[in-house]
């Protein structure tokens, strides 16, 4: 597989609270460049990232109840209906980190569901955030189980702002939990070609990174051609 090869998987992202209109612009016109899978902004930037879009195949992604996840799920709804109606074609939600850690499924489950019939009803893309860092094994199992549930189309690993990011072992369970049906997007520290196959290679159909014009215009060394582990 070559760098370019994966632009279709990337979701090129710039949640920075400083980012400026230049710099979402700048991401727009890069990922036409690149012809990457959707851009993902913070919701105030939603419509910019639309109209810059426009008449492109790109998609505008955005965030919910980010990063934390401990918004309520009535927020989160509105968000979404907000995104949606501001252009957004893609949703990353995260869950209710908090409540899934002590066992309180149903709200989780409602949190999920606020969401999901949101993005349903609109025939949106929405992925669930799981921010594994802070999860155990069984933890991200079950969280997968419950976004599967709800009817989230991807389950994604991570916001990029809690301690850790994305491993190839998360994917790898995640990718055991959800199956071939549902789509698992690997985020949070992923810098290069190396970074970004394998975590595909683990069974990512997503990548979410800041680094995606550095990631598919990479000078691929010898003995990354078939990496290995993480």
């Amino acid at each position: 597989m070559k760098p370019q090869d994966l632009a279709g998987l990337i979701d090129h992202t710039l949640l920075r609270p400083d980012a400026s209109f230049a710099e979402i612009d700048q991401l727009c016109a890069e990922a036409r460049a690149h012809q990457f899978a959707s851009v993902c902004v913070n919701p105030f930037w939603v419509k910019a990232a639309s109209t810059a879009l426009r008449g492109s195949s790109i998609k505008t992604c955005t965030v919910l109840g980010f990063p934390l996840g401990a918004n309520l799920a009535t927020v989160k709804a509105e968000e979404a209906r907000l995104a949606i109606a501001a252009g957004a074609e893609e949703l990353d939600m995260v869950l209710n980190i908090g409540a899934l850690k002590t066992g309180l499924e149903q709200v989780v489950a409602a949190d999920l569901a606020a969401v999901g019939q949101v993005a349903q009803s609109a025939g949106v893309l929405w992925k669930v955030i799981l921010e594994t860092a802070l999860l155990t094994d069984t933890e991200k199992r079950l969280a997968c189980r419950l976004a599967m549930e709800a009817g989230a189309d991807f389950v994604k690993t991570s916001t990029g702002f809690a301690r850790a990011g994305a491993t190839v072992e998360d994917v790898r369970l995640m990718r055991e939990v959800v199956g071939p049906a549902r789509g698992v997007k690997a985020s949070g520290g992923i810098r290069s070609f190396a970074d970004a196959l394998r975590m595909v290679e683990a069974g990512a159909n997503r990548l979410g990174t800041s680094a995606g014009v550095a990631i598919v215009t990479a000078e691929v060394p010898a003995q990354d051609s078939a990496p290995g582990g993480y």
